[in-house]
């Protein structure tokens, strides 16, 4: 046998074991990821059904879900700083940002929830979202008490957001997210200011009634 034909021979034995594994790999890694993301979108459930201790629950399964995952793909890089990872880690800190925001709690960083930065980023932006369902549910209740501190809050972070201008490579759709973050913050502007109008006027027939 040629030199060739051996060094053929051996690309195709040593080469598809690799790709095996890799495969298995990246199978058990969608299927927790899916899971993590269920955790984070139950936990967010929770957290507007007034279940903090709930949401913390769903939110450390996903946390440690995700630190096995890290752990299992340390061999495969590239799936490991695949979309589907991305996508997982934003959603768990989507999660864990809105229980710290609407629970008036320290924000926790990155390096604890072991996301990398651009999915931290895209979570923070997520969660402008839910604040607003929260504020809208607040309004609902006839609750005020957060709901202008909340918009502020949705504020800071569109700005925090305008100024990450970076390449899409580096930032993962961050310029989108920024935009959706602008247009939600201004649509919930509007309905509060509305809320507070309309109010603000029954309070001041109330007192007038009380006058008559």
């Amino acid at each position: 046998m040629s030199k060739t034909a051996k060094d053929l021979e051996s690309i195709a034995v040593d080469l598809p074991p690799h790709f095996v594994a890799e495969d298995g790999a990246r199978e058990k890694a969608l299927r927790n990821c899916r899971q993590v993301i269920r955790y984070s979108a139950d936990a967010i459930r929770a957290i507007h059904r007034q279940e903090p201790d709930r949401a913390r629950q769903l939110l450390a399964s996903g946390h440690q879900l995700l630190e096995d995952l890290s752990r299992d793909l340390a061999g495969h890089g590239r799936l490991l700083h695949s979309g589907f990872v991305h996508d997982a880690q934003k959603e768990l800190a989507e999660g864990y940002i809105t229980l710290a925001l609407i629970a008036d709690e320290a924000l926790p960083k990155p390096e604890a929830l072991q996301v990398s930065y651009a999915a931290y980023l895209d979570g923070l932006g997520e969660s402008v979202g839910e604040l607003r369902r929260y504020i809208l549910d607040s309004v609902r209740r006839g609750d005020f008490s957060r709901c202008e501190e909340l918009l502020t809050i949705m504020d800071n972070i569109y700005g925090i957001l305008m100024a990450m201008d970076f390449p899409e490579l580096l930032a993962h759709g961050l310029r989108r997210s920024t935009d959706t973050v602008r247009a939600i913050t201004e649509r919930t502007r509007g309905d509060l200011t509305v809320s507070l109008g309309q109010r603000s006027l029954e309070k001041e027939l109330d007192e007038l009634r009380q006058d008559l």
